[in-house]
């Protein structure tokens, strides 16, 4: 497997096998045959040994190519004795003391075995109403995020970093405003992403300028109604986001009308970095195909896409992901049940801004976004093939009956989904996820052990380097400042072709995130990156926009306005350059892109 420095890094730190006195006893070869051989045993259940052994082939080869790649809990545990593969989970919270503490139980269980969990804690009474059975009042949802917070904090996943929350409150909830501001104060949540969910009726008060309802009612509690001005609720939510980048807003009403599952229940929550909903107790197996290999050159020595190859590297990633469902260690009878039940899986991408350097098309064009949702549509129509024929072979999932594709043949209720990919886009040697390259050199600080990785990405390098006026002293610049748009001896065209995250307009991140979910049956997990001068106006446009065009789920990120980013533009430290040829990453607490 060919690996750069920062790529073996980062197997070394969290993926290779190690023995009892902490020694490495597998190369990163070593690793995928572990991990393709494991795999492919889900063959047996249907075929013979023969398969299995042709099958592991197949699935090494995939990986060792670079060519896909499945999230960390995969990576990490298949083949070994915890065996827990799926990176997010859906956990339930009841408004009684011993179903919260069971919840917390298994979550914790879940993020040592390297999985995220989201949560809504809608279902909680509001703080300060009655409890009949202590005559006491209630603590609200925030107290108990707290615990759950602290419970994460010693918590480390797979025994290599500490776990992850989504926190969801509805935006009717009467603890709104509290969770609004719940991140407002430096180092409060700090486990947790949280997100307002927010139901269709609150903008339809909104645009009016009316009142909004917050309401809370169950058998035990009295019920609550408080009404409050939408307008003034909405700004408060929108300075919290301009000022910490949370909340984010998860879409309930899209979220329900594409749920495959509706006469099971309704979707409440998502995994942590939004781009799995998913019902209490369901799982999701994640992986993603890497875009910058899905290239070839035609006789004029020009860059296109190799429609054939990402055909055959789809399909045998819905097979991988399938068999991941069968040879997962379960924590739990519930987590079985529903995994077996509706075998959802969510195949996504990685390398889409090194694909688009490298066939010369600017990020903020009209051309990326057509090719994005061609690229998806073809992936979406790929994965479907593919399910179809494991459902005439194995058969369709359990709960296809009570499913919206109740007379089709398919093996998974879900099979598409955009993760961020942030350290397997590193192994993988490209960009994260959908994302534009955050800088075209820079330093990522506390990724691992408080390791600092210096960065320079390859394929704005190969543009760079064919350049005329090409020399050390112009790549030193740009080190410096992590951008191109300074360089006078570069044309226009180049300049345009390499912008930054901070340098595309916030309208085209939303705009790349709308067209990969118009192909996409989960969710597509985005950052909008936004520059320090954004303003709360700008804010509020982007979430406006983002529900209108049918976003599930949106996440603004203002720069500067969290200390502790992971990500900072240029690679001067202390006054020295350091050069490392990889590409950017984005960094997220769950391991649901790991």
């Amino acid at each position: 497997m060919e690996l750069n420095a920062n790529a073996r890094i980062v197997l070394e730190s969290r993926y290779l096998r190690r023995n009892q006195e902490g020694k490495i006893i597998e190369t990163p070869e070593q690793m995928l045959e572990r991990v393709a051989l494991a795999i492919a045993e889900a063959e047996l259940h249907w075929g013979q040994a023969s398969d299995v052994r042709e099958m592991a082939a197949s699935f090494f080869h995939l990986m060792n190519e670079k060519l896909f790649l499945p999230n960390s809990p995969t990576l990490m545990n298949a083949g070994m004795l915890s065996g827990q593969l799926s990176a997010c989970f859906v956990l339930p919270v009841e408004d009684d003391m011993a179903a919260i503490f069971h919840t917390l139980s298994l979550a914790a269980l879940i993020q040592q075995s390297g999985g995220g969990t989201g949560f809504n804690f809608s279902r909680l009474r509001p703080e300060g109403s009655y409890v009949r059975s202590t005559g006491g009042t209630a603590s609200g949802p925030l107290a108990f995020m707290q615990i759950y917070n602290a419970a994460t904090e010693g918590i480390k996943q797979g025994g290599k970093r500490r776990g992850a929350n989504m926190g969801i409150l509805n935006v009717n909830h009467p603890d709104i405003l509290s969770f609004i501001h719940a991140k407002q104060e430096a180092h409060q949540l700090e486990n947790f992403n949280i997100s307002v969910g927010i139901w269709n009726d609150f903008f339809k008060a909104l645009h009016a300028g009316n009142t909004y309802t917050l309401r809370f009612s169950d058998a035990h509690t009295k019920p609550i109604k408080r009404k409050i001005s939408a307008v003034q609720l909405w700004k408060k939510l929108i300075h919290a986001a301009w000022a910490t980048g949370d909340p984010g807003l998860i879409f309930l009403d899209t979220i329900q009308r594409f749920n495959p599952t509706p006469d099971i229940g309704l979707i409440e929550a998502t995994n942590p970095c939004g781009e799995v909903p998913l019902l209490a107790y369901e799982s999701c197996n994640l992986g993603s195909i890497n875009l910058s290999r899905m290239l070839k050159q035609n006789h004029m020595h020009e860059w296109e896409v190799d429609w054939e190859k990402l055909q055959h590297a789809v399909q045998l990633a819905i097979r991988f992901l399938d068999n991941v469902i069968e040879m997962n260690h379960y924590l739990h009878l519930e987590l079985k049940r529903m995994a077996m039940g509706n075998r959802k899986i969510g195949l996504g991408v990685m390398g889409w801004a090194e694909m688009l350097i490298r066939l010369g098309i600017p990020y903020d064009s009209q051309q990326a976004l057509q090719l994005a949702s061609q690229l998806m549509q073809f992936i979406q129509q790929q994965a479907e093939v593919a399910s179809a024929t494991l459902a005439r072979q194995r058969g369709s999932f359990p709960f296809i009956k009570q499913s919206k594709f109740y007379r089709q043949k398919r093996r998974n209720a879900t099979l598409t989904s955009i993760a961020p990919t942030g350290t397997i886009s590193l192994i993988a040697g490209t960009s994260s996820s959908i994302e534009p390259l955050f800088a075209i050199a820079y330093k990522r600080e506390h990724v691992l052990n408080n390791q600092t990785l210096f960065e320079i990405n390859p394929a704005a390098m190969e543009i760079l380097s064919g350049q005329k006026h090409f020399s050390e002293q112009m790549l030193d610049e740009i080190i410096l400042k992590g951008s191109v748009q300074h360089i006078k001896q570069l044309p226009e065209s180049v300049k345009r072709l390499l912008k930054t995250s901070l340098e595309i307009d916030y309208t085209y991140h939303i705009a790349h995130q709308i067209s990969f979910q118009r192909y996409t049956d989960n969710a597509v997990s985005k950052t909008i990156n936004m520059p320090e001068s954004s303003t709360e106006a700008d804010v509020e446009k982007a979430y406006r926009m983002a529900w209108k065009q049918g976003a599930k789920g949106i996440t603004i990120f203002r720069y500067g306005s969290k200390p502790d980013q992971v990500l900072h533009a240029g690679l001067k430290k202390e006054d020295e350059i350091v050069r490392v040829l990889e590409s950017e990453i984005h960094d997220c607490k769950s391991s649901c892109h790991l």
